[in-house]
């Protein structure tokens, strides 16, 4: 095991049948560290919280957990919190035994049960509510129960399988900012599966992409965000343009790309940037500048087809020379309007090249 790592996954493979779900995953988790797995449905990231808790069995690779092997041990035998996307609590139970069920399980003694339910409770800021039962709770209560309960076993590490998902948006947003904060203070390592890209950015330490049960790539949220190893990344993460176009000269460290049908846009060269060779440029709809008409340097013009007013900031999707981009701006006195002609800026640190095989250009 390498040293610091709470979790790790040796190659770790899982088939149902001729389909397989995972494919030779490799993964190193530190202690203390809130990893997201994150992609579309049916990617495996899913599959991967369900062989770390027990709940299915590898077909091939090794899963590692504080040191020990456990892809062969049961599932009552592994040291694992596990919070589902509907909670899971026993609804016939008060808040108190359903906290305190994982403890008895485990034999531990009555009077350092109720200790450590009362701590438990503590640390998701619901103190008292021990002889409530689910149904007497709101959703947001329950979610924190169904943590409490995960966190009172002091388990090596805490999974949770979109737990945000059942709730409504307020809600899920702020539970979305207490769930890291209670994770920090508790220092736990945590493993968590969702769909949702916003919570994957603004809730990880580490962001793992998955897409068909292989990592397309790993690291920091703003890592993933700003520099996508794929095609498949920057696509998925975030609101992105990419357009296909050719490299029409490399000069002071910028490449001009002639998009196909199109402008022209500049961009930083990489190093592997050749004159003639086929590109995606990639730019996140954050990342195009939309501004009154004044032929200035650096801009194209372009016409607004659609509109849409997202309260401080505008979605548009614009007519640029024959191709269409999308530009999510900041709204400084008003909303363009459909058919309204406007400058568009592009920096060239915020055009980021693909090659011909969908691989960030180096």
């Amino acid at each position: 095991m390498t040293a610091a790592a709470a979790v790790e996954l040796h190659d770790v493979t899982l088939a149902y049948g001729s389909f397989v779900a995972v494919k030779n995953v490799a993964l190193s988790i530190a202690k203390g560290e809130f990893v997201t797995l994150l992609g579309p449905s049916g990617c495996g990231k899913t599959t991967i919280l369900r062989s770390i808790a027990g709940l299915v069995q590898p077909t091939g690779g090794e899963i590692v957990v504080a040191g020990r092997r456990i892809d062969n041990v049961p599932i009552h035998k592994r040291n694992i919190g596990l919070v589902f996307q509907n909670y899971a609590l026993f609804p016939h139970k008060s808040v108190f035994d359903n906290i305190a069920f994982g403890l008895k399980y485990r034999s531990v003694e009555k009077s350092m049960i109720a200790k450590k339910v009362t701590r438990a409770l503590e640390m998701v800021r619901l103190p008292g509510v021990e002889k409530k039962l689910p149904s007497e709770m709101s959703g947001g209560q329950q979610q924190r129960i169904a943590l409490a309960r995960a966190i009172v076993i002091e388990p090596d590490v805490l999974l949770l399988d979109e737990p945000l998902s059942a709730l409504d948006a307020n809600l899920r947003e702020e539970m979305r900012t207490e769930l890291k904060i209670i994770q920090r203070e508790v220092g736990i390592t945590t493993i968590f599966v969702t769909h949702d890209q916003e919570e994957a950015l603004a809730m990880s330490d580490r962001i793992v992409v998955m897409n068909k049960g292989e990592i397309e790539q790993s690291g920091t949220p703003e890592d993933v965000y700003r520099r996508p190893e794929s095609r498949f990344v920057a696509s998925f993460l975030g609101q992105s343009n990419l357009l296909p176009g050719r490299i029409a000269s490399v000069q002071g460290g910028k490449a001009a790309i002639r998009i196909d049908n199109g402008p022209e846009l500049l961009a930083l060269a990489p190093a592997a940037a050749r004159e003639g060779a086929r590109v995606t440029a990639v730019v996140r709809a954050q990342k195009v500048a939309v501004g009154s008409t004044g032929g200035s340097a650096g801009t194209m013009t372009g016409k607004i087809v659609s509109a849409s007013y997202l309260g401080g900031t505008a979605a548009y999707f614009i007519d640029a020379g024959g191709v269409r981009l999308q530009a999510i701006a900041t709204i400084e006195d008003r909303v363009w309007r459909e058919g309204e002609t406007v400058d568009i800026a592009i920096n060239p640190t915020d055009c980021l090249l693909l090659d011909e095989g969908g691989k960030r250009m180096r």
